[in-house]
């Protein structure tokens, strides 16, 4: 998609003021209002899961719903911090080693700030494409894995415990060994809070159980005087607007290494969420949105968040779907949102002083649960394709062996890996002609095909550049030692649509490989690109103009045409 031109490009909010509807109003304002309600609790949530104030999360919410309402170009997408976004977060504090609560909120503000410049860069190197390198099974993998890593770190809240552990087996088993000291009251109301949130979304899966959950603890902690019954509370969220404020740089300079893993998590995981629910909603409502400006989008909203002290953030699936169903028309719902938790920080906020931890934690493991572990697409992984299955498994053993933060790196790297296994890899099929056609297809796929003796056709699916030219040459040495009295390797070369200089060295090989072997080599179907590359490196001329074909039937048959290659006994003695 072309950029667009002038300011209501650069900021996509100037254009839909100008041509808004007033009959838009009402649904974008409820749906802001509806959308508010479901966030303020989960963020309270998300909070929890980064380890940060729980005001925190909030700030986050209602900077990040702003920002992108000016900047954005979806008009259902919700934006703000998410269960997986947290994780990673948490992961990055844990692996700096912060105690401190002010040094864990100013440093996760700051892997927030870093992500965000980040967004930025990639957008004017035109690099959003390197998001592409984390393949579905690796995503789906890691998000199972962080999600189970954080169920395991929030049981201690449900029993009044304490467990440690440099990992999530160990943390577990940590955990185990503590239940002889588990607080009733606490078990009872992480139990209870559990069959609520869970249930609600059974029952009336329309209400949000998180709002449920959060409103009936702090009426249970109000009435029953849960915290004098040893449940720990959450304590003081103090109510007002965030302040600007820049992250500790120093912290930041020391920790130079974990913000800049955390920042390439954050931007891979996030540009991907934001990315397709923006194309999906795009594509339902039939408008278009610029990908470039949601990777803008997406970083001024990171930024903003981090420099008012929140925490990452991108899109919410369950956040958007809801605004979307509420009737949100344009940014004006997002704008809404946004405005609303800015309310609830200023009236609400002191309220969630007395929510107890153990809600808390039913709260972070029913979004981590609900929002990141998908069993339908890890069985569907397994049915389809099980080598993506068993990646997806090894992303969630070395996210619960390694921390999250290690999960998307092992991630990543498996990500390249199988992209440099399939890119080294290419599919060369053997090809045989339909009968009663001029069509040749892939034995494997239709074994009935007709083969001609003395001639075996082949076809390269893909480019012929540096990862790939080594298949080719051993491909046709295969066929060459494979192949009793074989005349001819005919090249089928229109799946070849592109051909670095090393893959015209390698042809060049494969022509020596050939001729060495009494075999003519023919090319069937050469693009005009490929074939100036082959020519400007004297390729063709060493195949000869006589072995180009335009189709592949004429090339077989002009191979059955052809004189016989010399006996060893017509050879010259010093051949």
């Amino acid at each position: 998609m072309s950029r667009r031109r002038g300011a209501a490009g650069l900021v996509p909010m100037l254009g839909w003021i100008r041509s808004y509807d007033r009959r838009w109003l009402r649904g974008d304002l409820i749906a802001g209002v509806t959308v508010a309600a479901l966030i303020v609790p989960k963020n309270l949530g998300y909070a929890g899961i980064a380890g940060i104030p729980l005001q925190n999360g909030l700030y986050a919410a209602a900077a990040a719903a702003i920002l992108y309402a000016v900047f954005g170009t979806s008009r259902q997408i919700s934006m703000g911090p998410s269960s997986a976004l947290a994780a990673v977060a948490a992961s990055a504090v844990l692996v700096s080693g912060l105690t401190d609560q002010a040094e864990i909120a100013s440093f996760v503000a700051g892997i927030t700030l870093a992500s965000g410049v980040l967004f930025l860069i990639l957008f004017v190197l035109r690099m959003g494409w390197v998001a592409q390198f984390l393949s579905r099974a690796v995503v789906t993998g890691f998000l199972f894995g962080a999600a189970i890593d954080v169920v395991i770190s929030e049981l201690p809240k449900l029993t009044g415990t304490e467990a440690s552990g440099s990992n999530s087996f160990q943390e577990l088993w940590s955990w185990f060994g503590t239940l002889g000291d588990t607080n009733r009251a606490t078990l009872i109301v992480g139990v209870a809070s559990l069959v609520v949130v869970f249930g609600v979304r059974v029952v009336a899966p329309r209400v949000p159980g998180a709002l449920v959950l959060v409103v009936g603890g702090l009426i249970a902690s109000s009435l029953l005087d849960l915290g004098d019954r040893g449940v720990a509370l959450v304590g003081d969220v103090p109510r007002g607007l965030p302040s600007f404020a820049v992250p500790d740089l120093g912290l930041m300079w020391e920790n130079a290494s974990t913000v800049a893993i955390a920042a390439v998590a954050l931007v891979l995981i996030g540009f991907s969420q934001t990315a397709g629910d923006a194309r999906a909603f795009a594509a339902k409502h039939r408008y278009q949105v610029d990908i470039d400006q949601e990777s803008v989008a997406q970083g001024l909203a990171n930024a903003g968040a981090g420099l008012f002290q929140g925490m990452p953030v991108s899109t919410s699936l369950s956040a958007s779907s809801l605004n979307d169903h509420s009737g949100a028309r344009t940014g004006l719902a997002s704008l809404t949102s946004g405005v609303t938790v800015l309310l609830t920080l200023l009236v609400l906020a002191p309220l969630f002083s007395e929510l107890p931890k153990p809600v808390l934690a039913a709260l972070i493991i029913e979004a981590v649960v609900m929002g990141m572990i998908n069993i339908p697409e890890m069985r569907r992984l397994a049915r389809v394709q099980p080598f993506d299955f068993w990646i997806a498994v090894a992303a969630i053993v070395g996210t619960l062996a390694f921390g999250v933060l290690a999960g998307v790196m092992i991630g990543i790297g498996l990500s390249l890996l199988w992209l440099i296994g399939v890119a080294t890899h290419p599919s060369i099929p053997t090809l045989a002609r339909q009968p009663g056609t001029e069509v040749f297809r892939d034995v494997s796929e239709f074994p009935d095909g007709e083969s001609t003796p003395g001639v075996v056709v082949i076809r390269m699916d893909g480019g012929l550049f540096f990862a790939t030219s080594d298949a080719l040459e051993d491909r046709v040495r295969e066929i060459i030692h494979s192949t009793p009295g074989l005349g001819g390797v005919v090249l089928d070369c229109a799946g070849i649509n592109f051909i670095d200089s090393q893959g015209s060295a390698k042809l060049n090989d494969v022509v020596t490989l050939t001729q060495d072997s009494a075999v003519t080599l023919r090319l069937a179907r050469l693009k005009r690109a490929v074939r100036a590359t082959l020519a400007r490196d004297g390729v063709l001329e060493r195949i000869g103009a006589g072995n180009i074909h335009g189709n592949v039937a004429r090339a077989v048959q002009a191979q059955i045409d052809a004189p016989p290659p010399p006996t060893d006994g017509d050879r010259p003695a010093d051949a």
